[in-house]
């Protein structure tokens, strides 16, 4: 199935759509029924059923059923956030007494919300990477998580070999691959049991929704669906699924755009003598390059750079400078966004994940890449001179 059409038209031409170019946003909260045995009946299959806004909705599950096809996953099921899906994914794969393994530099409030599980006997160990795996594995290991490339470092890891090693031990390998979208890795193809995405990134790309998916087997999906997800509560709005149908029509044009302007900026910033490093799968320099190369067919636009200092008000002079790109959280739409995880993120967590002061992490938009380029030049001068 060829992922454009998925994302402009699969579902779109059904007769519930009405020929509508775009599809209706299904408001109501609640769906009735003729008879109390077709109630009873739809609230056990709540999860494929329309039942109640917490449970599914046509316009979501429209959502769902493109997010799913991209992926090459059999289900999705769609969150209010992309911790809902993450904590919710998570939740569903351990009990009391069980440990995670993560392999690698993860989202931030992941590791908080694996911190959070421990007050109810679920542990957690980091690894840097599979050669450690094996004597950080417990008898109580039920679940891998990671993520490629990874977080704010954006290290890549062979995604097929990953997923073979955690079946093999007989782990769940759960993947986050909101980095790259489903356009350009497909991790359930290469083995991996569950992907989650925030959808308030590049799928929505407009940074203008709040929204998680979570792709995979419909074994794992609809113990989830059933459970945690109405129990957490955190359900996708139907107009914030309408806002990611809108998305998905031009993520294909978009994504393209993305990785052309961030290799611009990228290979600028590769050859500046106030960087020290930059961590961009997409260039032959990065360490990772020839496996990103092999299992994804593109490159987004998001990445870091390190600063040739040690001072954190060096670092927030740079971004201070800055005049185009807009410091902020967040990252996958028009505006291009500049963030340090030296003046933002937790300290432990920071070290946690090796991300030294000097990091800086760089969403190039969809503005033209010379004027990204000049406003990062300008704000570069004299960095450095204070390491």
């Amino acid at each position: 199935m060829d992922d454009e059409w998925i994302c402009g038209r699969l579902g779109e031409d059904e007769p519930w759509v009405l020929g509508a170019v775009n599809p209706p946003v299904f408001e109501n909260s609640l769906f009735t029924f003729a008879t109390a045995e077709e109630l009873g009946e739809a609230v056990r299959n709540e999860d494929e059923r329309y039942v109640y806004w917490r449970g599914t909705n046509p316009t979501v599950d429209l959502a769902q059923r493109k997010l799913a096809a991209l992926e090459r996953g059999e289900r999705a099921k769609c969150f209010g956030s992309g911790m809902g899906a993450i904590s919710a994914t998570i939740s569903s794969l351990v009990s009391a007494g069980d440990h995670v393994l993560v392999l690698g530099a993860v989202y931030g409030p992941t590791t908080q919300f694996l911190r959070y599980l421990e007050k109810f006997g679920v542990t957690h160990t980091h690894v840097g990477d599979l050669t450690t795996g094996d004597s950080a594995i417990r008898a109580s290991t039920r679940l891998l998580y990671f993520e490629s490339p990874s977080y704010m470092a954006y290290a890549v890891v062979d995604i097929a070999e990953v997923a073979a090693w955690a079946r093999e031990r007989g782990l769940v390998s759960v993947m986050d691959n909101t980095w790259s979208t489903p356009l350009f890795q497909k991790p359930l193809t290469m083995g991996v049991d569950l992907v989650v995405h925030s959808l308030s990134k590049y799928i929505g790309g407009h940074s203008d929704l709040v929204g998680g998916v979570v792709v995979g087997p419909s074994r794992l999906i609809r113990p989830l669906a059933l459970t945690e997800y109405q129990l957490y509560g955190a359900a996708m709005s139907p107009h914030d699924a309408a806002k990611v149908i809108k998305g998905l029509r031009t993520l294909p044009v978009r994504m393209a755009a993305h990785q052309e302007r961030g290799l611009a900026v990228a290979r600028f910033l590769a050859d500046h003598p106030a960087v020290r490093a930059v961590n961009h799968p997409g260039l032959p320099s990065h360490q990772g390059h020839a496996i990103a190369t092999r299992q994804m067919s593109g490159f987004s636009s998001l990445f870091s750079i390190e600063l040739a200092t040690e001072s954190r008000d060096e670092v927030a002079s740079f971004l201070d400078k800055l005049r185009h790109f807009r410091i902020g959280v967040s990252w996958g739409g028009f505006e291009s966004l500049v963030n340090a995880p030296a003046l933002s993120t937790e300290e432990s967590v920071r070290a946690t994940m090796g991300i030294p002061v000097g990091l800086v992490r760089l969403s190039v938009g969809l503005e033209a890449a010379d004027t990204l380029i000049k406003d990062l030049g300008l704000a570069l001068e004299g960095v450095g001179r204070l390491a």
